[in-house]
């Protein structure tokens, strides 16, 4: 087991990753250590880098992570020494009426400390409690964690590909199966060709649709979204709902549409490529400030459908066998999705790669 302090990275202030040494607290009775093997560089964890999702300062972030359990509470039964898992950040308590229901992610009362800096599991040099995203925090060769955030993997499942199954797979196959439920045989645009998109177009052929049209700015990104299944490929435009539409069966409109990007105008532009009872989903990480401007007589008269879907609309408990059957029987693609493996030293060169499209999806590998 790991002992004493370990490396993380640190936000202390929009801008930047700093490497420090931080200390763990032990695992109360429901929660459990993991060892951390290998973390995705997700844009959710920039977008609280850079300060525009409102987060407590300091924090260790990072959600997408799989790892080796070293050390159990006492309550917990599900999960043993050993064990690799992967970690999911829609932690649940199981017993509110969003869990009984079969929501889990979206838990009314999920666990976690209230009060992290009077209670906190995780420390710095100094002492000081630092937050930890999503009651997760990946970015560290260790965490404690509840045990309700992680799902148990087979013994021989990769690090690496298996920690983009907590987050960016996860997200993208849970928008099509359970916030669209996309239907065999029919058509669908994603708009956005990141790691999230890839995994959008990969679970929409996963489930049938036999149009799928690739939406994005960047040549590259699209030739690589042909490899996860899209028939069409698109580069975004002025007007380009009314060009989607043209590519459909008679001109009248797409079935789906998923927007992967998460701005107003994408938005927008994804309502109006639907065919009359299309359904919108919005997946892509919206900033607090954004807005959506769309004709209500659309919405009535089209009968449309608009929805968001955070972590999936699913239970990653629930989910995780069937992307792991998908994974063993060549389905889906995880290998394909690492474009590149880096250490926690590199993480701010992993995220300016990133952002200048010139990866996928980027994990550390410790």
């Amino acid at each position: 087991m790991t002992t004493g302090p370990v490396r993380a990275a640190v936000i202390r202030q929009p801008g930047r990753f700093d490497i420090e040494s931080v200390t763990l607290d032990t695992p109360r009775s429901d929660e459990i250590r993991v060892r951390v093997l290998a973390s995705g560089l997700c844009h959710t964890d920039h977008h609280v880098m850079l300060g525009r999702i409102p987060v407590p300062f300091p924090v260790v972030a990072g959600h997408e992570a799989a790892g080796i359990v070293e050390q159990i509470g006492e309550e917990v039964r599900d999960i043993a020494v050993g064990d690799l898992v992967v970690t999911c950040a829609s932690v649940f308590c199981g017993v509110c009426a969003q869990c009984q229901a079969g929501h889990n992610h979206r838990c009314d009362t999920p666990p976690g400390r209230a009060d992290w800096r009077a209670d906190p599991r995780l420390r710095d040099a100094a002492g000081d409690p630092l937050y930890q995203l999503a009651r997760l925090g990946g970015f560290a060769e260790a965490m404690v964690v509840h045990h309700r955030s992680v799902v148990k993997l087979p013994p021989d499942m990769p690090p690496v590909p298996a920690a983009l199954l907590g987050c960016a797979v996860l997200t993208g196959y849970g928008a099509v199966t359970s916030a669209a439920s996309v239907r065999p045989g029919s058509s669908a645009a994603v708009i956005g060709c990141g790691g999230v998109g890839l995994n959008v177009i990969q679970s929409a052929a996963i489930a049938g649709a036999t149009r799928i049209i690739a939406i994005d700015r960047d040549g590259t990104k699209l030739e690589q979204a042909r490899l996860f299944g899209a028939t069409d490929l698109v580069q975004s435009h002025a007007g380009l709902p009314v060009a989607i539409r043209d590519l459909s069966d008679g001109g009248i409109g797409i079935d789906y549409a998923f927007d992967v990007v998460g701005t107003p105008e994408t938005l927008r532009d994804a309502c109006h490529m639907l065919k009359k009872g299309g359904t919108a989903v919005l997946v892509g990480a919206a900033q607090p400030e954004g807005e959506l401007a769309i004709p209500l007589c659309s919405i009535l008269f089209r009968e449309i459908k608009l929805t968001g879907s955070l972590m999936g609309s699913t239970s990653f408990q629930l989910a995780m066998p069937r992307l792991i059957d998908f994974y063993r029987q060549g389905r889906l693609k995880l290998d394909e999705l690492v474009s590149e493996r880096i250490s926690l030293d590199r993480i701010n060169e992993g995220y300016a790669r990133l952002n200048q499209g010139l990866a996928t999806r980027i994990v550390i590998e410790f």
